[in-house]
């Protein structure tokens, strides 16, 4: 019996040896930056900013879905739009040790301190979507996403032309999205930027819708009680002007007529409404990053050179145009 008993302890020691090895050679390469752990498997930690939209929803389900197709074991969490949540993830995923991690930022200040400890710990970073507004560029690796100045600048051309050689005043209301977030920042700038060599287009209410529906439809009822006269609404996104469509038929006016809606996105639901007419253009921001995220991952974990900033490639879209791509439209 003692023998017995000898040789199970003697196991179970050197089982528990063999098994705290491991765990140390791989705990030790992620966090070291040394590549993938010794299975050949990459880590992944993915902070998100959280589902506030049907981009977003889109946005997930691609990143998610890339990293399954691509081997990549993904550690996923959704920040509910608090910067607070997404820094306590990331320390997490460094704690964890992971191999690479990537994130949306819900804004662009506030990154430093957390995106040093990752830099400390060896673990590369890659922004997805949103980009932060820290003057050392080294504390990540790239920066995955569309531009939002240009997507900005897309939707006010747009109105530009719509409203060239008339000289009436223009009454512009805008949706902003998440205050301090970059689309919001940008998409701001871009518009103002385009618009303002017209004179008579005169925005005359902005205000935040943090990018729900729920909020762009408060938001714009408040806009209508306040402002009689409104010729156009420019959405940061497409469930705002979703939500304010709602606002804008519950006054008895007719989206898209009476008021003109110029939105970002260009998801389902919003592409749908444009080839009812009842948004007039959509300026497309595409949320399937996943694909492109997961490559870079694997280019940066094994070291390799890759570009600070990767934009990805998008269009807009008229009523005419909406009808012919929905058929095919992926979300």
């Amino acid at each position: 019996m003692l023998k017995r008993w000898s040789a199970a302890v003697l196991g179970g020691v050197l089982l528990l040896g063999a098994l705290t090895a491991c765990g140390g050679e791989n705990s030790n390469d992620a966090g070291n930056g040394g590549g993938a752990k010794g299975d050949g498997k990459i880590t992944m930690g993915f902070a998100q900013v959280g589902a506030e939209s049907g981009w977003r929803t889109a946005n997930t389900k691609s990143i998610q879905d890339a990293a399954a197709a691509a081997g990549i074991e993904l550690k996923f969490s959704d920040a509910q739009q608090k910067q607070e949540n997404q820094i306590k993830a990331i320390r997490s995923y460094i704690a964890q040790k992971v191999d690479v991690i990537a994130f949306s930022p819900v804004v662009e200040s506030g990154w430093d301190t957390v995106l040093k400890e990752a830099k400390d710990a060896k673990i590369p970073v890659i922004l997805t979507d949103r980009a932060v507004d820290s003057k050392d560029t080294t504390l990540y690796k790239s920066f995955l996403g569309s531009d939002f100045v240009v997507e900005g600048k897309k939707a006010g051309e747009w109105l530009v032309k719509e409203y060239e050689g008339k000289t009436d005043q223009v009454n512009i209301v805008e949706l902003q999205g998440t205050t301090g977030s970059a689309p919001a920042n940008d998409r701001k700038s871009g518009f103002a930027d385009a618009i303002k060599g017209s004179p008579n287009l005169k925005i005359i209410a902005s205000q935040t819708g943090d990018f729900t529906r729920a909020k762009g439809k408060e938001v714009m009822e408040a806009f209508l009680k306040a402002n009689p006269k409104i010729d156009v609404l420019y959405a940061h996104n497409d469930d705002m002007a979703l939500g304010a469509i709602e606002a804008i038929e519950a006054a008895g006016k007719k989206p898209g007529t009476d008021i003109k809606i110029i939105s970002v996105d260009a998801v389902k639901d919003g592409m749908t409404a444009l080839s009812q007419n009842k948004i007039n253009f959509i300026v497309e921001c595409s949320p399937l990053l996943g694909p492109q995220l997961m490559d870079l991952a694997k280019k940066v974990v094994k070291g390799e050179s890759v570009q600070q900033r990767i934009l990805t490639e998008e269009t807009t879209f008229t009523p005419e145009q909406a009808k012919a791509a929905l058929p095919d439209r992926k979300y």
